[in-house]
Order: C-alpha cells, then sequence, then structure tokens
C-alpha cells in the first residue's frame, strides 16, 4: 500500500505467507489479536515483535484498575492450579489471541502453537521484513482524543521488571539498522555511478536488448 506520503507500506493481507513478522507498535490491541486469531485458524505462521508497544484503549489509570480486578481471580482451593496473572507484555498479547481461538480443540492448540510474541525485536527477526495492519493502527482507528496506554507501561506498573533493558536493546538495534542503511544507500549511488560511466561502452548491446524488450 502506498500512503500519501509517498513511502511503501508492507500489509499483512494478501496470500498465505510462509512466515508472517508483524510489528506491533501502534496497533489496537483488540484488533490486532482478532486479525492475528483468524489467520491462525487459517494455518498462518505469525510472530509478532515489539508487544510492549502494542496500544489498549483507555487511560492507564483505567487498565490498572481493570488488571487489579483481573488479579483477584483465582481458584479457591489451590491458587497454584490457576489463572495465571502474567505480566510479560507478549505473554500478555498472547493470552489475548488465546481467549480468540478454541484453544482447548485440537485445532485452537495447533494454530496457538504457530504462533510467537517477543518483546523488542531478536536477532532471530531483526533482518526480516516486517509487515503492519491497518485496519488496526491506533491513528486510524481510535477517535481523536481518546486516551490510550502501551502494553509495556501497564506491564511495568505490574511486576515487568526489563522495560529499561529492553529500550536499550532496541536503541542498540536502531542503531545499528541505521548504519547498515546508510552503507547500503552509499553502494546503490555507487553502482549507479558505476552504470552511467558504462553506459557509453554498453552503448550497442542496450539497443540490442530494448529491441527485445529486455530494458
Amino acid at each position: 500500500m502506498r500512503t500519501k506520503f509517498g513511502y511503501q507500506v508492507r500489509q499483512a493481507s494478501g496470500g498465505f505467507k510462509k512466515l508472517l513478522v508483524i510489528d506491533g507498535k501502534g496497533h489496537l490491541m483488540g484488533r490486532l489479536a482478532a486479525i492475528v486469531a483468524k489467520k491462525l485458524l487459517h494455518g498462518q505462521s505469525i510472530v509478532v515483535v515489539r508487544c510492549e508497544e502494542i496500544n489498549m484503549s483507555g487511560s492507564l489509570y483505567r487498565r490498572k484498575l481493570k488488571w487489579a480486578d483481573f488479579r483477584r481471580k483465582r481458584m479457591n482451593t489451590n491458587p497454584r492450579r490457576g489463572p495465571f496473572h502474567l505480566r510479560h507484555p507478549s505473554d500478555f498479547f498472547k493470552r489475548v489471541v488465546r481467549g480468540m481461538l478454541p484453544h482447548k480443540t485440537k485445532r485452537g492448540f495447533y494454530a496457538l502453537s504457530k504462533l510467537e510474541t517477543f518483546e523488542g525485536v531478536p536477532p532471530k527477526y531483526a533482518s526480516k521484513s516486517k509487515v503492519v495492519v491497518p485496519r488496526c493502527m491506533t491513528t486510524l482507528k481510535l477517535q481523536p482524543g481518546r486516551r490510550f496506554c502501551k502494553i509495556g507501561d501497564l506491564s511495568a506498573q505490574v511486576g515487568w521488571r526489563f522495560k529499561e533493558e529492553v529500550a536499550m536493546l532496541e536503541a542498540k538495534r536502531k542503531l545499528r539498522g541505521s548504519e547498515y542503511f546508510k552503507q547500503k544507500q552509499e553502494k546503490i549511488k555507487l553502482r549507479q555511478k558505476a552504470v552511467e560511466a558504462a553506459k557509453k561502452e554498453t552503448a550497442q548491446f542496450d539497443k540490442i536488448l530494448s529491441s527485445y524488450g529486455m530494458l
């Protein structure tokens, strides 16, 4: 999809792919979870990175009240049997997706096994092409002026202790990515100069190739 600003945006829509890596930043949690759950049931393998940057509608204070209510839910006779109150943003999002799947059936269990969620972007997926889901983006779907908060901010206030470490690793990854991009642009410019310099020598061959529609 080409936006009004002129740059290309990779979408998660379309046909079946071997692996779909979704960048969770800026998406609304419920909408994204619904799309992910449906694609999992179709057999698609999905990885969601930067789960701590996924947004939830409602203020952080309101979300903390909802978490406090959820935290009280436990088994009377033996709380060790559940329900389990997961605090990592990746586990938080995965649980939301699980609630949209028939995970107690073989079909649902198999679908859920095809989902991976991460805080930040692990090295394994750092160089993979990442996609977004425009119909789940906060900027497009949340009414202007409405409050929202991030999963990472909520998790950090209810027991997740690795917010600073993930932010540090993400800063390092972005720095490496910007250096790689600069090197890539320099190589493209050098190649263009080499092509321009060799045009006189390759002019006769270019005519032959263009006559066959290859240029």
